[in-house]
């Protein structure tokens, strides 16, 4: 048997708030109890961890929403992914002898304008009942007043020290004593709250225009970067519709492309017909067989996904059961499928956070908000304490490529979000941090539910494995496990030919994730919050 933390769901008959900080977490609880909606919430919570949980978030990033809408029963998609300035020119990096974008400093910071703000008001502007002041209030006061540095923000301030102390201004927003802050101890960013204060008060134009476009507009001159003040003015959150597939069921709803939201649905179909429910959760033949339709499923990522406004995607036939039938003739019963063979290319590095809502009505949010790498960029506009995000490291500099850098384009996201509905009536509202992590995750996850009996607590909790490299020292198709799965389970796997990595029982690199199910009798809420982050489930009674 599986051995699970002793933590319970939360459950609650009204609304619910879950995400990667209590203090988040709370605030969205709060916003509900006043009679703001979920998206209100939502925006809530996503600010107060943009400055309690600055390694992973922040109003330099990036968003992308899955909204349901309980009158209409339907599920809305909004893109907030960045855009690249019309400077960006592939021509730029070969000509300096680069074959990446940096993954730091102000090139990456300013390749790509940051979208989250944008979504947020795209959001609000449809479905906000408080104002953005009432939305926007524990955010601001935890950036003017301090936050309590939790062990794990210091302990990511220790990891990147040397990579970004020399960057300009993360010292002085991270470092304000000259030395790295002790867990416990306070952190505040000023500036950041006069922004928040700023655009609680004018809107989206005041961070992409007024003082604080101005302002990193002129970081971007100042510094060799690319976007300019026409460059941020023209970022603007675009609705779309999202993308969905079944498995048992469960008709899963997932973001679209430039996101890898399809992963999960082409997964989930790659081993249903091998009956997983009928298996043990630790048995290895269950994990051997997710661990292939990971790899298969990611190979098509690499080889098809960009943004859609550039390359014309087959989404269709991607998830055709004529084409995924084909491609489960891949997967091999006995031993590991050779990464050589479907090869992949993506990184387990990044940081996310991930909020899930659900209010009294039944408004329903599941959003995804990121910076990328651990303090993305790691440049800080110190006139506006805005982190700028580096996901333009995703892009690729190679011409022809789907994902191939170009001006206006969004690049690839690691960053999906998932919503569930069981015979029309939504069931489940799910994500995770953990960048190519983030589908292995709520496939992971839903699985457990599925075909397991899990509660969500217990799903986000289960032990978890990862398929892929963290650093360019590690094998390709490294399977990372952690030590719960048992022995007999992580030997069998070994003696397949998958080369592990062996964890301890607990480890923070398997990710956050974190959810909310509805009981289709009861309509009640139960929460799960992931114990290797600081989150919390929170219930708005």
């Amino acid at each position: 048997m599986v051995h699970f933390e002793e933590r319970s769901a939360v459950q609650s008959p009204g609304g619910m708030v879950t995400s990667p900080h209590h203090l988040a977490s709370q605030a969205g609880a709060e916003v509900l109890r006043s009679g703001g909606s979920a998206v209100d919430a939502a925006i809530a919570a996503a600010a107060v961890l943009g400055v309690v949980y600055p390694h992973m978030t922040g109003m330099g990033g990036d968003a992308f929403w899955l909204i349901h809408d309980p009158v209409t029963g339907k599920v809305r998609y909004l893109n907030g992914g960045g855009r690249a300035a019309a400077s960006a020119d592939i021509n730029y990096f070969q000509s300096r002898g680069m074959s990446e974008v940096p993954f730091r400093g102000i090139l990456p910071a300013t390749l790509t304008t940051p979208g989250a703000v944008s979504s947020w008001f795209a959001a609000h502007q449809a479905y906000g009942r408080l104002t953005m002041s009432q939305c926007l209030g524990a955010a601001i006061g935890y950036a003017q007043d301090g936050y309590p540095v939790s062990d794990r923000l210091a302990g990511w301030l220790q990891r990147v020290q040397a990579d970004v102390q020399p960057l300009h201004g993360w010292a002085s927003l991270f470092m304000p004593q000259a030395e790295l802050p002790m867990a416990g101890s306070r952190l505040s960013n000023p500036a950041l709250a006069r922004t928040l204060q700023a655009v609680a008060q004018d809107g989206a134009q005041a961070f992409y225009g007024g003082d604080t476009g101005q302002s990193l507009a002129r970081l971007s001159q100042d510094n060799g970067g690319f976007f300019t003040l026409a460059d941020l003015a023209a970022q603007q959150a675009q609705w779309g519709e999202p993308l969905s597939g079944t498995y048992r069921d469960l008709t899963l709803f997932e973001t679209p492309a430039p996101t890898q939201g399809f992963t999960v649905l082409q997964m989930l179909k790659l081993v249903e017909p091998f009956q997983l429910h009928t298996m043990d959760f630790s048995d290895p033949q269950r994990i051997h067989l997710m661990v292939q339709a990971k790899q298969i499923s990611y190979h098509d990522r690499d080889r098809w996904l960009g943004d859609p406004a550039f390359v014309d995607l087959p989404m269709d036939r991607l998830l055709s059961d004529s084409y995924l039938n084909q491609r489960r003739e891949l997967m091999d019963p006995v031993r590991a499928l050779p990464w050589d063979k479907v090869p992949s290319y993506g990184s387990l590095s990044g940081d996310t956070v991930y909020i899930a809502v659900v209010d009294a009505q039944g408004q329903a949010v599941s959003l995804i908000h990121s910076l990328y790498g651990a303090f993305g960029s790691g440049v800080v506009d110190t006139r506006t304490g805005v982190l700028l995000q580096n996901r333009s490291a995703y892009f690729s500099l190679q011409p022809g490529h789907p994902n191939a850098l170009a001006p206006g384009k969004i690049p690839l996201h690691t960053l999906i979000a998932s919503m569930g509905f069981k015979n029309n009536r939504l069931w489940s509202v799910m994500g995770c941090m953990g960048a190519d992590g983030q589908p292995q995750i709520q496939f992971q996850s839903y699985s457990a539910m599925l075909d397991h009996g899990l509660d969500i607590q217990q799903a986000v909790q289960a032990p978890r494995w990862l398929s892929g490299r963290f650093a360019l020292g590690e094998a390709r198709d490294t399977l990372h496990v952690e030590s719960r799965l048992g022995e007999r389970t992580l030997a069998d796997l070994a003696s397949r030919g998958h080369p592990l990595n062996r964890w301890g029982e607990w480890n923070e690199l398997a990710g956050h994730a974190h959810g909310i199910t509805i009981d289709p009798r009861s309509s009640l809420r139960t929460g799960g919050a992931d114990p290797r982050s600081d989150g919390q489930a929170c219930a708005a009674d």
